[in-house]
């Protein structure tokens, strides 16, 4: 994904957790399903707590709305699991995030990309890779690298 501090404009997944929207770099997004049957793992952490089956493959399922402290409200008719590709220690990993809603691909300029604020964050700096605008509205652009190391 771009750097908050390159100019480059790339394609964005766009989807929402608890009225904020963020955006994921399309070229990771393998594919976007219903929400489907969950293993729940015991003893497994609260942010990766499950397992789904994709095309009969086992996929852990992450739920962003955990490292970001949100609540997590029973799924509705517009959840979604979005089907990730990301490089986890250097090993192409496939994950699937829980999204309360996918809205779009589109292109978000890296000009109009910041870098996060120290403050005034109500979640940790080191999760965000960047404050995307789009017209009137922020877009955040998380940083899975660091969202899933820690």
């Amino acid at each position: 994904m771009t750097n908050a501090n390159d100019n480059a404009s790339f394609e964005a997944l766009t989807f929402g957790l608890q009225g904020e929207v963020f955006a994921l770099d399309a070229n990771c997004v393998r594919e976007i399903l219903d929400v489907i049957p969950i293993t729940e793992v015991p003893g497994a952490d609260e942010f990766v707590g499950g397992l789904i089956n994709v095309r009969g493959r086992v996929v852990p399922l992450a739920d962003l709305r955990v490292k970001f402290g949100m609540d997590r409200p029973p799924f509705g008719p517009d959840s979604r699991v979005v089907v990730i590709e990301i490089l986890l220690e250097g090993v192409p990993t496939i994950v699937g995030l829980l999204a309360d809603k996918v809205y779009e691909v589109t292109e978000i300029s890296g000009a109009s990309v910041e870098e996060t604020p120290e403050i005034g964050m109500k979640w940790r700096s080191d999760f965000i890779k960047g404050i995307g605008k789009r017209g009137k509205d922020f877009i955040v652009i998380p940083n899975l690298d660091s969202i899933f190391a820690s």
